[in-house]
C-alpha cells in the first residue's frame, strides 16, 4: 500500500487500518515490512504504544516514550544472552574486550538480532559508525520478549533505557576486525 496524506500520522493509520504503508522501490519501507513479518508482536506493541501516547504528547512533538519507540523501531537491536560477564561488557561499552577478546564466547553465548529497519537500510552501504540501540533479553522468543519489554516501559521511559551497540563491531559483521579496529574511539566509545 503506498503512503497516504502527509498530514496523517503514520502510526495512527497503521493502528486503525492494520495496513503497513510501503512505498514502491523503497528499501527503507521494504525492510520495515520484513521486520513486521519477523517480529509482529513487537511491531504491533510499538504501534499501539505510539497510538496511545500521541494524544498525550505536545502538538508536533514526541514525548520521551515515543522517542524510545521511534529510535528502537528505526535503529534497534535485540540482544539475548544469559552470560552476565558478556552483558556487563556490553553495558560498560568495553567493545574491544567484548567483540575482540571474547569473540568466540560472543558467537556462542550472545545473539544479536537487528530490529531497526533504518539500520538494515544503512547496511546496504556499510560504514563503521552504524550503531544500534539495544534491549537485552535473557532468552526465549525474541518477538514476545521485546513486546513484553516495550509494554513494561514506564510512560516516562526515554531512549536512555536503550544500550548503544556499535553493530559494525559484532564479530563477523565486517572484515578487518583486529585489535586496532576496536581501538578506534571514534566508533567504539566507552
Amino acid at each position: 500500500m503506498p503512503p497516504g496524506a502527509k498530514d496523517a500520522y503514520y502510526e495512527l493509520k497503521v493502528f486503525e487500518t492494520g495496513q503497513v504503508e510501503t512505498r514502491p522501490e523503497s528499501a527503507h519501507d521494504w525492510f520495515n515490512a520484513l521486520v513486521w513479518l519477523a517480529f509482529p508482536r513487537a511491531k504491533a506493541r510499538i504501534n499501539a504504544l505510539h497510538a496511545r501516547e500521541l494524544p498525550r504528547d505536545p502538538p508536533g512533538r514526541r514525548g520521551p516514550l515515543r522517542d524510545l519507540l521511534t529510535i528502537f523501531d528505526e535503529g534497534g537491536a535485540i540482544v539475548t544472552s544469559r552470560n552476565e560477564e558478556l552483558l556487563a561488557l556490553l553495558r560498560s561499552g568495553a567493545w574491544k574486550t567484548l567483540f575482540h577478546e571474547k569473540r568466540e564466547q560472543v558467537a556462542r553465548e550472545m545473539r544479536v538480532l537487528v530490529f531497526g529497519h533504518a539500520v538494515m537500510e544503512q547496511s546496504l552501504q556499510p560504514w563503521p559508525g552504524i550503531t544500534c540501540k539495544a534491549i537485552v533479553l535473557d532468552g526465549g522468543d525474541p518477538d514476545a520478549g521485546t513486546a513484553q519489554w516495550l509494554g513494561a516501559a514506564p510512560a516516562d521511559a526515554s531512549p536512555k533505557a536503550l544500550l548503544p551497540l556499535p553493530i559494525f563491531g559484532y564479530p563477523g559483521w565486517s572484515e578487518g576486525q583486529d585489535a586496532a579496529f576496536y581501538g578506534n574511539k571514534r566508533y567504539f566509545r566507552p
